[in-house]
């Protein structure tokens, strides 16, 4: 009897532990000041549109080490539509800074560029922002980045992508509703 009771409290207690660690929250959206359009923050992530320099620094004192832009570099190095040298801004603040461009003909969506924020995503040490122009990419590709390599059910991501900036995707829009992703058969 004694050691069925010893079972359970083990049972429980493993229980316990297993129900503790947290899935990956859902994103939350923040005060964005420093930010183009928004600033969103689930766990170590944040996920945004394109900083400014008080941004940046926002977000080193945060403990931000690793920035990923999925700016492309025609936009980055347009001093009118940004103003400064992130990567060297980054730098200077102690940051590890990552571009994968993403968008256009010459840096298109892939399995490839997935795969390289994967990569970032894992070499990561502290906390991590993504980033594009107003969020829309960098909510793109978290979203991927949970189902391809994290095993989260492709329409939980929607919605994790969705809090950041993701928006609604243009057919869920033309059919009023959302609508039940799959995955192809590998």
């Amino acid at each position: 009897m004694l050691h069925k009771i010893l079972i359970g409290f083990m049972f429980i207690a493993v229980s316990s532990v297993v129900q503790a660690a947290d899935p990956q929250p859902v994103p939350k959206q923040i005060d964005a000041t420093g930010f183009r359009d928004v600033l969103a923050e689930t766990g170590d992530v944040y996920i945004s549109g394109q900083p400014t320099i008080e941004g940046l620094e926002r977000m080193a004192k945060s403990g931000v080490k690793t920035i990923v832009s999925f700016r492309t570099p025609r936009e980055m190095n347009n001093r009118e539509i940004v103003p400064f040298d992130e990567a060297a801004k980054a730098e200077e603040l102690g940051m590890n800074y990552v571009n994968i461009p993403l968008g256009g003909d010459d840096h298109p969506y892939s399995p490839e560029a997935l795969a390289a924020f994967a990569k970032v995503m894992e070499d990561a040490s502290g906390k991590t922002l993504v980033h594009c122009t107003v969020g829309w990419r960098a909510s793109h590709a978290w979203a991927a980045y949970l189902v391809k390599y994290k095993g989260m059910d492709i329409n939980e991501a929607a919605v994790h992508g969705r809090a950041a900036n993701m928006g609604v995707p243009p057919m869920e829009a033309l059919l009023g509703g959302d609508v039940k992703y799959s995955l192809p058969e590998d």
